[in-house]
């Protein structure tokens, strides 16, 4: 082994000697931790949203057993936390009943608990964007299920039903912050985290509020434009936007960049 190569990481390990936060936990989490020490880094799982129960559970579970009995040909999720909710319910999904995600997160969190996924829309990830391709594929009136947030405005119910679909749309859940640990926000704080990966408007809330003084040389990566908006509305700075809206695409636009070092790690 010559000399050189001791000290260069291989290529296929990009991130060798990062450390990457990840703000989402459960099989989502895992999966992305995965890809990360594939690539050389340490993942730091920190969830810093959870859902915490619909104030109307009755409508969300019997909106569930009409869901399991068949009621709908379509249902559509609209954010990797309404899977989180599914799979909390243990959801049954009839083989009839086709599932339109409203992006790649979204659909990577139904695949990662073993839902499948029937549409991801290709050009507008976003609820409009979703409901014109619905739209497009479904000449005759169907029956939709559409699991929102409490804050969700009924954008995608709205232009359905204008559109002549029968319509039922539940709230699944309230997003919450989750308080990080002391040392995931001292790590944060002292840029021993190199960078923090943001996958949703929710998260980035969160990063900004509970790390109110992330380093300059901290690499923020967005998963998309949408995402990166409302990073910036929510005052972060964005360092970079992934190319596609996949868990894949968002590191490697992370790897492009070189490892920044912690205020307490610089070498003489």
């Amino acid at each position: 082994m010559n000399h050189s190569s001791r000290h260069t990481p291989a290529p296929s390990k990009p991130l060798a000697g990062w450390r990457v936060l990840v703000p989402r936990g459960g099989p989502w989490g895992d999966g992305v931790a995965a890809t990360l020490r594939q690539q050389g880094a340490v993942p730091v799982i920190a969830p810093l949203i959870n859902f915490a129960p619909t104030n109307d559970q009755a409508s969300l579970e019997q909106a569930l057993a009409d869901l399991a009995a068949g009621a709908f040909d379509w249902l559509t999720v609209t954010s990797a936390t309404t899977v989180d909710v599914l799979y909390a319910y243990r959801a049954q999904i009839p083989a009839k009943t086709k599932i339109a995600a409203v992006g790649e997160t979204t659909a990577a969190a139904l695949q990662a608990v073993g839902y499948r996924v029937d549409l991801v829309p290709e050009r507008d990830n976003s609820a409009a964007g979703l409901a014109e391709e619905m739209i497009a594929r479904e000449s005759a009136p169907r029956d939709v299920l559409t699991l929102r947030s409490e804050i969700a405005k009924p954008v995608l119910t709205r232009l359905l039903a204008e559109a002549g679909h029968r319509v039922r749309s539940v709230v699944a859940y309230r997003t919450v912050g989750v308080p990080v640990s002391d040392k995931v926000a001292a790590d944060v704080a002292s840029g021993r985290i190199n960078a923090v990966l943001v996958t949703s408007g929710s998260v980035a809330e969160q990063v900004h509020a509970q790390f109110p003084d992330i380093p300059a040389a901290t690499v923020i990566a967005a998963i998309g434009p949408r995402t990166a908006k409302d990073a910036r509305r929510s005052g972060l700075s964005v360092d970079v936007i992934a190319d596609q809206q996949t868990v894949d695409a968002l590191i490697d636009a992370v790897s492009r960049f070189s490892l920044p070092h912690a205020s307490d790690e610089l070498q003489p």
